[in-house]
């Protein structure tokens, strides 16, 4: 007795709340009386009683627990629980993301119960305290997102253990010494895990699926990001079997019942180093000022039949992933590079978007065929570029090529190309006064050596010879989308999968002016989705080639929101299009390929395909591209850092590009290579967080850290194993 009232005595009113808390949370379906919680949790002395009735009657009206009667309570299930989604984050700032499309919630790392990322959790929200950001806690796994991770070997004497990539969990893996299939310490691997946690085990137990080799070597390391991602890093070896049988050889049958435009001019626009051409242009006179301008798609779906084992593949992956040294292809390397892809002086099988338009873009007519082509030349972007420019062409002034002179445009397919550049300006001039929104980001590149060793890191950006391309690709994809989504009054359109935008975000857009007036830009947050799409036009244009314009175009960005695949058309607020798809890259994307497949469907006068199972597919398509991007950035990030890790201690001049609670983004001028300078050292004043302002502004001297600030900084740190660049700043 002596002991409880010692404890009585010690015991807070937060400690008491802790107590309760948990009391609930393990009956949760239980109506507990006082005289239960008294005996329950040992209160023997009569002010532990008072408080603890104090603090369950603050506990109800927090909505905690619910009332039964005068003397007893239960936890109030009732919007207290709750089932979505678990967000993990390597600094503790865990969040559940409810179902429900609310607000995510804060969850700490001791009331996770070894969640991850992507696992579907339900919780309880745990009773409020004053002053205190509301919680959640994780009561079940429901379902986990993943079961194999990547890291990298720990081998001890009597047991090894796997330490994860990208900090995904609080603990390493335990791996049974034989279970570890050859893998060496300090190598990378793929474990699957084989048990996890539960009240009697704490511990998460694997085993090795694949070594992946040495740490460091670039294959291994890209492979790393890719099986970090649970993206698939080697192809099926019976897929690609499978693949090998297709011939690409074209029937009697095959050419009888297509168009032929072999006879006609065509030629594929790519990157240098691209091999899978699934987009050509073909285009011929018609007549005084009218062309015939065709859109030639590779027939994928005409290879790939649904339901195949190809297809199954195809279907899982969605998308092709694109990484700093290497393609990681949807489809065998048979199928995109050889067969399908438009190759040069190559009969091919093409599904063709076919368009006659006058000397103002507007389009006359169209057609959707099917169609056989011959490409009578492969070029670059590069290629086209100096023949637009060395016929008068001006980037990026939106001016076409002046009239030719008596002995006609210079170059191979000048006039063509000259044309097909003339038409696209005009598309794009449209466009915008329609409406789209104008975002030319610029991409990081590198150029590697053949070790995959990053020599040279720049920004590439889009010049006329790429919006040329994407102008017609753009015009294609509208069209098609139009054909089955625009049906007349009283009709219902047949199921089609839409590339869909959402308006912008209201609150970020009122952030993003809020922010530009420092720099005395004004944007237009209220209105039509015309008027606010302008207003961010004006805005691109007049902090275009400024100091300042990556930065607002970063905070721009952040107010919009991201484009997915659904069968349920809200239009695509970025591009101004009611109706909007992807039909032009089912080499690449798997969407393209369910489009293809659809619309020789409905035009061989088939029923309207299911929707849940094509609604299904888009959900799956949204979910791996957002996948493929982040293992890009990683890729992306890790040659960054290795480009800098020879580097350490060199100075450069830099912008402040980011600004957290944590500490400062820098990007270096020079070469765009992005670090961060920790809050930590930034020992001359204690710094607060301006989140609205996006800047760190300094209790004492007032001194301030803004976005966009010039800044000198000093390489600290170079960790390939986090993908981490720390800088320091530089004396003065």
């Amino acid at each position: 007795m002596a002991k409880e009232k010692k404890r009585g005595k010690r015991l807070t009113k937060n400690k008491l709340a802790e107590m309760l808390q948990d009391l609930f949370l393990r009956n949760p379906d239980k109506t507990l009386s006082f005289k239960q919680i008294f005996k329950e949790l040992r209160l023997a002395t009569h002010p532990a009683k008072m408080l603890a009735v104090e603090t369950v009657e603050d506990m109800a009206w927090d909505d905690f627990l619910s009332k039964v009667s005068d003397n007893s309570y239960k936890l109030n299930l009732k919007g207290q629980v709750q089932e979505g989604k678990f967000i993990r984050k390597p600094n503790g700032k865990n969040s559940f993301v409810p179902d429900d499309g609310s607000q995510p919630v804060f969850v700490a790392e001791r009331n996770s119960k070894s969640a991850l990322t992507g696992d579907r959790v339900r919780v309880t929200f745990m009773a409020r305290r004053k002053k205190h950001i509301k919680e959640a806690m994780v009561t079940e796994i429901l379902e986990r997102a993943r079961d194999t991770f990547v890291g990298r070997l720990k081998v001890e004497r009597d047991f090894a253990f796997l330490v994860p990539d990208g900090g995904v969990f609080a603990n390493n893996i335990i791996l049974p010494k034989n279970k570890l299939k050859g893998g060496k310490a300090g190598e990378k691997a793929v474990v699957k895990v084989t048990k996890w946690p539960d009240e009697d085990n704490k511990n998460i137990i694997g085993e090795v699926v694949d070594v992946l080799g040495e740490q460091g070597d670039n294959d291994v390391e890209m492979n790393s990001i890719l099986a970090q991602y649970g993206l698939p890093y080697k192809y099926p070896k019976r897929v690609e079997e499978a693949a090998d049988k297709i011939t690409g050889e074209i029937t009697a049958e095959d050419y009888a019942e297509r168009e032929d435009f072999r006879d006609v001019t065509t030629f594929t626009i790519d990157p240098r180093d691209a091999k899978d051409f699934d987009d050509a242009l073909s285009i011929r006179q018609l007549g005084k000022n009218l062309w015939e301008v065709g859109v030639h798609i590779a027939d994928v779906s005409h290879y790939v039949t649904e339901g195949s084992i190809i297809d199954k593949e195809a279907q899982k992956r969605a998308t092709s992933v694109y990484l700093v040294d290497r393609t990681i292809p949807m489809l065998p390397e048979r199928l995109c590079n050889f067969v399908c892809s438009l190759r040069p002086d190559e009969e091919k099988l093409t599904y063709s978007a076919v368009f006659d338009m006058d000397e103002n873009a507007e389009v006359k007519s169209w057609r959707l065929v099917h169609t056989v082509i011959k490409s009578n030349r492969r070029f670059a972007y590069e290629e086209v570029q100096q023949i637009l420019e060395d016929n008068g062409v001006v980037d990026s002034t939106g001016q076409p090529a002046p009239p030719a002179g008596p002995e006609g445009y210079k170059g191979e397919y000048a006039t063509e190309l000259v044309t097909l550049d003339m038409l696209a300006k005009k598309l794009r001039a449209a466009r915008f006064k329609h409406g789209s929104v104008k975002f030319d980001r610029e991409e990081m590149r590198f150029d590697v050596d053949e070790k995959g060793k990053p020599v040279r890191c720049y920004f590439k950006k889009s010049k006329d010879a790429n919006k040329l391309i994407e102008e017609f690709m753009l015009l294609a994809n509208k069209y098609v989308a139009e054909s089955i989504g625009k049906v007349k009054k009283g009709q219902k359109a047949k199921t089609l999968p839409y590339r869909i935008h959402d308006q912008p975000d209201p609150t970020k857009l009122e952030m993003l002016r809020s922010f530009i007036v420092k720099f005395g830009y004004k944007l237009k947050t209220a209105g039509t989705k015309g008027e606010i799409s302008r207003s961010l036009n004006k805005l691109m244009d007049d902090c275009n080639g400024k100091n300042e314009q990556k930065l607002i175009e970063s905070v721009a960005l952040r107010a919009m929101m991201k484009a997915k695949y659904s069968i349920h058309n809200i239009g695509h607020y970025g591009l101004a299009f009611e109706y909007y798809t992807h039909f032009t890259s089912p080499i690449r994307r798997y969407p393209d390929t369910m489009v293809h497949r659809l619309l020789t469907r409905y035009q061989n006068g088939g029923r309207s395909a299911n929707k849940e199972y094509y609604e299904e597919l888009c959900e799956h398509a949204s979910d791996m591209e957002q996948i493929a991007q982040n293992a890009e950035r990683d890729s992306i990030k890790y040659k960054m850092v290795e480009f800098m890790a020879d580097k350490i201690g060199n100075e450069y001049d830099a912008h402040i590009s980011g600004i957290t609670s944590y500490g400062i983004y820098c990007e270096i001028d020079e070469n765009h290579c992005e670090g961060m300078v920790p809050m930590h050292d930034l020992d001359d004043d204690y710094y607060d967080f301006d989140e609205r302002n996006y800047r760190l502004v300094g209790r004492r001297h007032h001194h301030k850290y803004q976005l966009g600030d010039p800044i000198r900084i000093v390489v600290a740190k170079a960790n390939l194993e986090k993908k981490q660049l720390d800088f320091a700043l530089a004396e003065d």
